[in-house]
């Protein structure tokens, strides 16, 4: 359970790896900014980046974390929605970068090896360019200045304090853990700096000044690199000559960034030639007994350009060394087993782009808009079977600076963008070319914040961006019975979810429903709180990540709601199960704890044991609790069948 308005710590349990990892997880951005913020100034901003991202890398335990490494630790009562989470997998990777960011600032002998923790890691690394968070202004830049003045704990006791936690000995609690001898003096020297004001929603160290996650990329010294390569020539001219003498018999030319043809299978070769690729009519999707991709006409400006669609589908079949290959979870990169059918091929900002599909895998290939494929390509897969009218309405086809745009499917006529945070806000229309393609709009999927979740409304249907080619639908209702996103109480619901979406990243999504099971008077008179299971189901089937949430009344719209239960690879809250039982402990504005619990799904019964007993006939139960006490949740369905908390 967790605690809501919570005054006092409480200690930290035993952590384990699973624990710990769905911690580093959740809050990446979040972590990797700490360690940016406390490691030492002098590195440089490139280096204190990959640092950053390789402190937070590294935080994962090897094993289960017991009490005695723990020992004195607590985990500090959460300040609210935007405060630190109150979850001990956070609070011990929080431990470890922080421990770590400040032995990389702690001084050694000048003949004194460094110790195993202080040895410079070696992911990640980047070659041939400068990565550094994206400039802000004058007070982002005056913070910066003073937060170079102060030592290492001085740094961490200001960012613990302006980032992470609700009270000085918190701070000077987890100061202690990390390694610190003088948590006092480190407090002292937070509070002597004198800092810009910044905004008065949030802390200029939430700024992009200090997001080591939304990078700029710049070319190092080149010249110093062309004279580092200069040695490289001659052998680099052998490898040319063997290359091209491995690469015969052939005709490898025309195909660009691909590898050297490796077979002469006739079916294979039928998949390779651009003449065979199959399209469909450009009425096709009005007769067609079911909408998806395979009714998409084949559009853009290039779709006759034969040596483009050639190259595509050489680099599909044999992608070469050149050629960056991605793949959303759980989809095959091998080649087509016969010819695949043409869905796009044009020119998106600066890149030439090729979407082809095979009737299981949407498939995208870039390469630059003058060039012939040599210099290098993209190559992008996802899962894309059994996608009907609602999961097939459209395909990124380009991203850049923050943005993307898609290949809309030929039944959407309009174009909206709504911030999910906003919900009262009108959808803001966005232009659609003749060929389907949008204009750029930004994507909540490379942003590390929360201050807006842009959502596309197209054909009816609201889906966003989660970092893949296709976008995730997002639904709301009973599991039974999803529906489209389509009313205010729907997207008030949604406004308290979206931020949530975080989590789901890059995780192969196929859709998200929101589903308001429960309604709770709270105790006192307080108003009525809403559960909230919101469930992520993939395209391949497994790999589903399921959230119960919890929203008490009088937030701002588009403030998070606070989850008090996650799952992976569940059938709970799915058409499969749908049944979910939850619980919370709660503070009310009169300084009484209750336990409190909600199910949903024909709960008919719930009962509480362990630190809370109790029962209730239906499915809400509120009962006199204390502070930091466990229970066990149980429920009772209308077939008889028991129901567990989810977890």
């Amino acid at each position: 359970m967790v605690e809501q308005q919570a005054t006092a710590p409480r200690p930290i349990p035993p952590v384990d790896v699973e624990q710990a990892e769905a911690a580093l997880i959740e809050h990446y951005p979040r972590l990797v900014r700490l360690g940016y913020l406390v490691l030492p100034p002098s590195l440089g901003r490139n280096r204190r980046v990959l640092t950053a991202h390789a402190l937070a890398q590294r935080a994962l335990p090897r094993n289960r974390v017991g009490t005695t490494e723990l020992a004195g630790l607590s985990v500090p009562a959460p300040r609210g929605a935007d405060g630190s989470p109150a979850d001990p997998g956070y609070a011990y990777v929080r431990l470890r970068v922080l421990r770590s960011a400040l032995e990389a600032g702690r001084p050694r002998g000048r003949w004194q090896l460094p110790k195993p923790g202080r040895l410079p890691p070696l992911l990640p690394q980047v070659w041939g360019l400068r990565l550094f968070p994206r400039s802000g202004g004058a007070d982002e830049l005056a913070l910066d200045q003073a937060l170079a003045t102060l030592s290492g704990p001085g740094r961490a006791a200001y960012v613990l304090r302006a980032l992470e936690l609700p009270s000085d000995r918190d701070v000077r609690q987890v100061l202690a853990a990390a390694g610190v001898e003088d948590t006092a003096a480190a407090l002292a020297e937070a509070d002597g700096l004198r800092a810009p004001a910044g905004s008065r929603d949030a802390s200029l160290l939430e700024s992009m000044e200090f997001d080591p996650c939304s990078l700029q990329a710049r070319p190092t010294d080149l010249m110093r690199r062309r004279q580092h390569t200069r040695a490289a020539l001659a052998a680099l001219a052998a490898a040319v000559v063997c290359g091209t003498l491995l690469g015969l018999p052939g005709d490898g030319g025309p195909d660009g960034a691909a590898a050297p043809p490796y077979t002469r299978n006739a079916a294979a070769e039928r998949a390779l030639d651009p003449a065979k690729l199959t399209k469909a009519a450009p009425g096709a999707w009005k007769r067609a007994d079911r909408a998806g991709f395979a009714v998409w006409p084949a559009r853009g400006g290039r779709v006759t350009d034969q040596e483009l669609l050639r190259r595509a589908l050489a680099v599909w079949a044999r992608p070469g060394s050149a050629v960056r290959v991605t793949a959303t979870p759980g989809t095959q990169t091998g080649p087509a087993a016969g010819p695949p059918q043409l869905l796009y091929a044009g020119v998106v900002g600066q890149a030439a782009v090729v979407v082809l599909y095979d009737g299981l895998r949407v498939v995208r290939y870039a390469e630059a808009k003058d060039g012939d494929g040599g210099g290098g390509a993209a190559l992008d897969f996802a899962r894309a079977d059994g996608a009907d009218g609602a999961a097939a309405t459209a395909v990124v086809v380009g991203r850049a600076d923050s943005n993307v745009r898609y290949l809309t499917a030929p039944w959407v006529n309009a174009v909206g963008v709504r911030d999910l945070l906003k919900p009262q806000a009108a959808a803001q229309p966005l232009r659609l070319a003749d060929d389907g393609v949008t204009d750029p709009t930004l994507s909540p999927a490379v942003t590390s914040d929360c201050h807006g979740w842009p959502a596309l409304e197209m054909g009816g249907h609201l889906v966003t961006d989660l970092g893949e080619l296709t976008p995730a639908l997002l639904t709301t209702g009973t599991p039974a019975g999803p529906r489209d996103v389509d009313g205010a109480a729907a997207r008030a619901g949604w406004a308290h979810t979206a931020c949530h979406l975080q989590t789901a990243r890059s995780q192969g999504v196929r859709s998200v429903n929101a589903w308001p099971f429960a309604t709770q008077p709270l105790p006192g008179g307080a108003g009525s709180a809403e559960w909230v299971c919101t469930r992520a189901e993939t395209w391949r089937g497994p790999g589903s990540r399921v959230l119960a949430t919890f929203q008490v009344p009088g937030a701002r719209p588009g403030a998070p709601s606070s989850t008090v239960a996650r799952a992976e690879d569940t059938p709970a809250c799915g058409a499969r199960d749908p049944h979910v039982l939850t619980g919370v402990l709660w503070k009310s504005p009169r300084g009484t704890w209750y336990a409190l619990a909600a199910g949903g799904g024909g709960v008919r019964s719930i009962a509480a044991a362990g630190g809370v007993k109790g029962a209730a006939p239906g499915a809400l139960l509120a009962v006199p609790a204390r502070p930091g006490v466990r229970t066990e949740l149980s429920a009772r369905l209308a077939d008889g069948r028991k129901l567990t908390a989810l977890r």
